[in-house]
């Protein structure tokens, strides 16, 4: 069940990476932010496995701006055995993105209907934890060295005239009932009136996606359910006050 309210988060940073999964060799970025992007930025701010994040737009503030830099990286994976990093280690140069602002719009999925977990609740807690700044882990433009600052738009934003042609992009990754990932593209994409609209067939299958979900005697589960009650004191006592 989509609830027809809309959330609305501003995230500004000084460089963005939304690396394109087809140029394996060195990073190259998506002239724009990316709708998994998008929802692992609002899961940061707020993730309840009753819900999950409809992204249904993305506003960009800010024309696009490329930046090449050369990082030192490794050629191999973290695995159980250490890495020594001096025998991996390689330079690689990235294409990125500098000075970037967007502005997220989505709303609350919710498979079932629940009397006693309103999409209302999670809005305002929402909306709560923005004006706050508060976050479960910090936000970041696509790779966690480029952190993002959040906030609530002022209402005075507007998105750039520049069309921006993108073709094919990374939607996000779907999970099925084994836990199974498939990466998920949506095609003939370009920015319009400086929005990327994400209201597509795509997200629609997202909704079905079993990542969202931790087996319900899993730790996760009851950490979950810990935290849920500590959030729900604090959401009503906030209201009553």
């Amino acid at each position: 069940m989509l609830d027809k309210e809309i959330v609305r988060v501003k995230v500004t940073g000084e460089f963005a990476c939304f690396t394109r999964p087809d140029l394996k060799v060195e990073r190259m970025t998506y002239p724009c932010m990316t709708p998994s992007a998008a929802r692992g930025i609002l899961d940061s701010i707020l993730w309840k496995p009753e819900f999950q994040w409809y992204v249904r737009r993305i506003l960009v503030l800010k024309p696009v701006k490329f930046f090449s830099v050369k990082r030192n990286e490794i050629n191999s994976k973290q695995g159980r055995n250490p890495v020594v990093i001096e025998d991996k280690r390689s330079q690689r140069n990235s294409i990125v993105l500098k000075d970037v602002s967007y502005i997220i719009e989505a709303s609350v999925y919710q498979r079932e209907k629940s009397d006693d977990n309103p999409p209302k609740k999670y809005v305002e807690m929402f909306r709560r934890r923005v004006r706050k700044g508060q976050c479960y882990r910090r936000p970041y433009l696509g790779t966690r060295e480029f952190y993002a600052e959040f906030s609530e738009p002022d209402g005075n934003e507007n998105g750039i005239a520049e069309p921006i042609p993108i073709g094919s992009m990374l939607f996000d990754i779907f999970y099925d009932e084994t836990c199974k990932a498939s990466p998920v593209f949506f095609y003939d994409v370009s920015v319009e009136n400086g929005i990327l609209n994400c209201e597509v067939p795509e997200n629609d299958r997202m909704m079905e996606s079993s990542h969202v979900q931790p087996p319900a005697d899993s730790e996760v589960s009851a950490y979950l359910y810990e935290f849920k009650q500590i959030e729900e004191a604090e959401f009503n006592k906030e209201a009553l006050s």
